[in-house]
């Protein structure tokens, strides 16, 4: 009985299967290119708006040796912006600092260096000493410092990034992805720009002042894609033998700003054909369109205020990245505005939008705001208007 139940039932099941079509797997296309690039986790992003171009295997956590610095140079500009130290404050090195091992400026302990110089260290000798120094200065200790910088990595939205050092030397678990360098890259270009002023220096000199005297020491530029390569404007290279060659580059061409970044790439020559393959792609695929004059926006008409209208302004500007080749001049614009309000207005509150358009597909949208507050009308106010009224039509 047992043995003719078990026959039914596989022969039902061979019944169903014949049935029931099998349909198989698609095979998921991407829309990238197939580029020549050695160095196994990559990014290229467009760094005004931060749209991703290409991208490999750019989650994968790897120690990023001395392309950590964007990070510890994002601190440093972070705090000359909140008025926390100055270029001209003078910085002592302690012994701690001057200890470091790796790149290095071979600063002295009891050295004074300004903040500005230690900067230029930093961006353009990738010195270890300095990065420890600063760090000090700005926090009394490198470990408080790291703990800003895992906090800004976390604002940031670096979820594959752990700092253990300010300066990239090897250390159990010091690590980060190519995406998330992306995002602190973007983060030192674009708020601080003045970075670029001092990372594209190509040798330049300072002055050791110790107690037996002052001495000259030179500083040259490890990014060697600020010779090789006509549109780079930094950023920060990296190598240790675990790490291997690394880089976050800059560079702009016509308006667009991208930035590139490498990760364990074999050697320095891979490394430097590798951004260039990277850089070369994003500039021939991206057009950016960014409303650099937006319409002027009218007065909207103010009921029950103690004024009459109330202006308006936008809240950011458009900026939109295409990388398909879209005629970009033949983008549209749609305002929609009330015709009136009633108080109380605060400025800041939204009043409206402007959406931009290429044919019948949205680009995006920017909100329009007031640009003042007004209260709501006392008595007096339409007394006063009243009379003005009066006044004028006499």
């Amino acid at each position: 009985m047992m043995k003719r139940f078990i026959t039914a039932f596989l022969a039902l099941v061979l019944l169903i299967s014949a049935a029931c079509p099998v349909y198989a797997k698609k095979k998921q296309t991407s829309t990238q290119p197939s580029l020549d690039i050695s160095a196994p986790s990559v990014l290229l992003m467009e760094a005004e708006t931060g749209t991703i171009l290409y991208q490999k295997k750019e989650h994968t956590p790897r120690p990023p040796a001395s392309v950590t610095k964007v990070m510890t140079l994002c601190l440093i500009f972070d705090a000359i912006e909140k008025k926390q130290i100055a270029l001209t404050d003078e910085v002592t090195v302690s012994e701690y600092a001057a200890g470091m091992g790796g790149s290095q400026v071979f600063l002295e302990a009891g050295e004074v260096q300004t903040v500005e110089t230690l900067i230029k260290c930093i961006s353009i000798a990738s010195a270890n000493d300095a990065c420890v120094a600063m760090a000090e200065f700005i926090c009394g200790s490198e470990e408080e410092f790291v703990a800003q910088m895992n906090q800004k990595a976390a604002d940031l939205g670096m979820k594959d990034t752990h700092f253990v050092n300010c300066c990239g030397l090897s250390a159990d678990g010091h690590v980060t992805s190519a995406y998330d360098i992306g995002l602190m890259a973007r983060e030192l270009s674009v708020r601080h720009p003045q970075i670029h002023d001092y990372c594209t220096i190509w040798m330049e000199n300072i002055i050791h002042r110790t107690k037996r005297g002052d001495s000259e020491f030179g500083l040259a530029n490890t990014n060697k894609l600020l010779k090789q390569y006509p549109y780079a404007t930094g950023l920060k290279t990296g190598y240790t033998s675990a790490a291997k060659y690394c880089l976050a580059a800059t560079a702009e061409k016509d308006g667009i700003k991208l930035i590139a970044v490498l990760m364990a790439a074999p050697d320095i020559k891979s490394r430097t054909a590798d951004a260039q393959t990277l850089l070369n792609y994003g500039f021939s695929v991206c057009r950016v369109y960014q409303d650099k004059n937006p319409s002027p926006l009218p007065h909207i008409a103010v009921k029950k205020g103690e004024k009459d209208t109330v202006a308006l302004t936008y809240e950011s500007e458009m900026s939109y990245v295409s990388t398909s080749g879209e005629d970009l001049g033949q983008v549209t614009k749609k305002i929609r505005l009330p015709k009136s309000v009633t108080a109380p207005v605060k400025q800041g509150d939204p009043a409206g939008t402007v959406t931009y358009y290429l044919g019948k597909k949205k680009l995006g949208r920017i909100n329009i705001l007031y640009a003042d507050s007004v209260k709501h009308a006392a008595f007096t106010d339409y007394f006063l208007n009243l009379l003005q009224k009066l006044f004028l039509l006499t």
